[in-house]
C-alpha cells in the first residue's frame, strides 16, 4: 500500500544520510548550503529521469504530447524502464566527463 511512496522514502534517506555525514564534520553554513545543493541535485536528477521515461513510454512530457501515443514503449513506464534510462544517463554522463 506504500506503492509510490517507496522511492520518495529512499531518496529522503539518501539525502538525509549524506547531509548528516557532511554536517558532522563542517559548520552550519557549509552544511546548510551542502544540504540545499544535494537536495536540488537529487530533485533535478529525478525530474530528468522521470521526464525521459514519460517521453519514451507515453510520448508526453508534463502532459504535452510530443509524438503519438501508439509509438510509446510500455517498458519505460514500468520499473525496468527506470533502470534502463538510468543506465543510459550514467553512460552519457561518463561520456561527457571523458571529453
Amino acid at each position: 500500500s506504500l506503492g509510490i511512496f517507496i522511492p520518495l522514502i529512499v531518496v529522503n534517506c539518501i539525502v538525509l544520510g549524506r547531509a548528516e555525514a557532511f554536517a558532522s564534520k563542517n559548520n552550519v553554513l557549509a552544511s546548510s548550503l551542502d544540504g540545499f545543493g544535494i537536495g536540488l541535485g537529487f530533485t533535478l536528477a529525478l525530474t530528468l529521469l522521470g521526464a525521459i521515461r514519460e517521453l519514451l513510454g507515453t510520448g508526453k512530457v508534463f502532459s504535452l504530447s510530443i509524438y503519438p501515443e501508439n509509438f510509446g514503449s510500455l517498458i519505460f513506464v514500468l520499473a525496468p524502464g527506470a533502470f534502463i534510462v538510468l543506465g543510459f544517463l550514467i553512460a552519457a554522463f561518463n561520456k561527457l566527463q571523458k571529453k
